[in-house]
Formats: structure tokens, C-alpha cells, sequence
């Protein structure tokens, strides 16, 4: 169906979130604040755009000025309702995939609960050394009071502008003049911070121990799959690092299953966040590879350091 048929259910949308944005902000709709600052990590559009390699870094970046952070998260493709603790041994179908990689790769305090204000209450009572809490995800979960804003916006951009069902669009574009930073990852709009995602080395998913680099997996038959928000950003990743392979694009959050990893050949390439799902349902080898991300900005201070100065700087609003 052409998306301009679907533009009327689009302005009806804009209407509800409009409406909904408009009581939490004047008060008719009650938010909860935690004991602690919360920073929203999110976007305006459906789909991954990078938030959680950035929730990664920040993590990393504010242990290394001193503070104790925990993240919570929807924990979307999850079995429960929550709130719930991640650990290490859990799975993709218990917690959600970007939950369990978060916990894995940070080993920080991680919960999950589609009441974001429920599961932050349940990490502090659990952890009450945590001093700052991000939310992977949940812009637009108004029920929750944040001390900042951050949202992230990758090559695609916003492609057709349009709402929901008609365009990619969760708020409208002018949403984003009233967050406390921007961050383009890969996208050249107007941005005050820019992420970029580097990774070269790659795991054998299974063996701690042992990694591989681009030139040992080069003249491999190579299988590449990624359900992300946009494959193709992974599959681009691998040609730079010059390697040739078949791609296997999947849906974001993609639950696998027997037969999705069947291929004839020698290896296959994923992300980190398709691994934590692939249990034992590949025959082939498979090689992992983990990015990190490096945010930089044209002003001073860092993004980290902005962070710390809006939640201690002065009141939030």
C-alpha cells in the first residue's frame, strides 16, 4: 500500500502522541521521578538507530568519572511483563536481547519491566549504591520524569518525515529541538554529537578465548546475519573490513529458529546482539563481531561530561 494512504491514520497518531506529550507536561497525567538523575536514550523513529552501543559507552565513560550507573529497559521480545533482574545466564526470550547483551558486555546493574518507573524502583532497591540511572529506549515514556534527553539518529535519518503507519516516525521531527543533545550516528544533519562504531577483531561465539581478525576469515564461504535495526549498516561494516560473504538480512529483534541458520559454507558473521540468540541452532562456526562506539563533539564539554553538568549542575526541569 503507498504510504500516503496511510496518512490520515498518520495525523490521527500525531494527534494521540501530541495530546498524550501535552497531559504529562502540564500535569494531567502524573509522571514518577527516582530517587536518582535518569537519562533517556532514545529516538524519534521505529527500529534501532544505535542506542545501545551508546548506552554501552556511556556506562564505560561514567564509571570512569566516579558514578554507579544502572540501566533499565522495556526488555522487547522478553517473556515477562517485569520488573525482572537480568543476569548473565538469562536468555533473549526471558529478558530481550539488547538487555542481555547490555548486562553481558557492562556488567552493570540491568532491569527490565515495560513500567520503566517500576523497574527503575526495583534496581535501586536492589542496588542502592546505583547513583544514576540510563533507560535504553523510552523517549516517549512520558511516565517516567528524566533529568536528560538524548536522542540518537542514524544514516537513514527520517526518511519520508511521516508518522506512523505512513513514515518511521514515533514524534515529529521538531520533537528533537526539545531534547538536551542530539547524537548522529552516521547521520550529517545538524547535530551538537557524533557516534561512530569501530570493531575489527572478531569472537568465536563459544570460545572465550579466541578471536580472529578480517585476513584469517578472508577466502572463507561467509555467511553474514544480522536482525538489527538496519542490516545493512553490518554488512557495509564487514565490506570495509574487506571481507565477501552472502547477506542474510532479519527483521530487528528477531527470534531464530531451526532452519534460519542453515546455510552451506564455511563461517558465519553476526553481531552481538544477534549472538545471544543463536543458542546451538547454527551448524556453521560462528564469528562474532563486538563494536564500540566513540562519541565525539566540535564543543566542549564531552558528551559524558554534559551529562553530569545538566544532573549536577543545576535543577532539572
Amino acid at each position: 500500500m503507498p504510504a500516503f494512504l496511510l496518512l490520515p491514520i498518520a495525523a490521527v497518531f500525531f494527534l494521540i502522541t501530541a495530546l498524550r506529550r501535552w497531559a504529562y507536561r502540564s500535569g494531567v497525567f502524573a509522571s514518577s521521578r527516582l530517587p536518582v538523575p535518569v537519562v533517556i536514550v532514545g529516538n524519534i523513529t521505529a527500529g534501532g538507530s544505535g542506542k545501545t552501543p551508546l548506552v554501552l559507552w556511556l556506562v564505560e565513560e561514567l564509571r570512569k568519572r566516579g558514578r554507579h550507573p544502572g540501566v533499565i529497559s522495556r526488555g522487547y521480545g522478553g517473556s515477562g511483563a517485569g520488573p525482572r533482574k537480568v543476569s548473565r545466564g538469562d536468555t533473549p526470550t526471558e529478558v530481550g536481547d539488547e538487555p542481555l547483551l547490555i548486562k553481558r558486555r557492562a556488567d552493570c546493574p540491568v532491569f527490565v519491566g515495560r513500567d520503566r518507573v517500576a523497574a527503575g524502583r526495583a534496581l535501586l532497591a536492589a542496588h542502592p549504591k546505583c547513583d544514576v540511572v540510563i533507560s535504553d529506549d523510552g523517549l516517549q515514556h512520558y511516565r517516567l520524569a528524566r533529568d536528560v534527553e538524548i536522542a540518537v539518529v542514524d544514516r537513514r535519518g527520517f526518511r519520508n518525515g511521516w508518522l506512523q503507519p505512513a513514515g518511521p516516525l514515533r514524534e515529529p521531527v521538531s520533537r528533537l529541538r526539545s531534547v538536551d543533545a542530539v547524537v548522529a550516528n552516521g547521520w550529517d544533519g545538524e547535530a551538537a554529537f557524533r557516534m561512530t562504531l569501530t570493531g575489527e577483531r572478531f569472537e568465536l561465539l563459544g570460545k572465550v578465548s579466541r578471536g580472529g581478525t578480517p585476513n584469517e576469515l578472508a577466502g572463507l564461504r561467509l555467511h553474514a546475519v544480522a536482525g538489527i535495526g538496519e542490516p545493512q549498516r553490518f554488512f557495509d561494516h564487514l565490506s570495509a573490513l574487506g571481507l565477501r560473504f552472502e547477506a542474510h538480512p532479519f527483521p530487528d529483534h528477531y527470534a531464530y529458529g531451526a532452519g534460519d541458520l542453515s546455510f552451506d559454507g564455511d563461517a558465519i558473521l553476526t553481531t552481538e546482539k544477534d549472538a545471544v540468540k543463536f543458542g546451538e541452532l547454527a551448524s556453521l562456526p560462528v564469528w562474532v563481531l563486538p563494536v564500540a562506539a566513540t562519541v565525539t563533539s566540535d564543543r566542549a564539554p564531552d558528551l559524558a561530561q554534559f551529562i553530569l553538568e545538566k544532573i549536577d549542575g543545576r535543577p532539572s526541569a
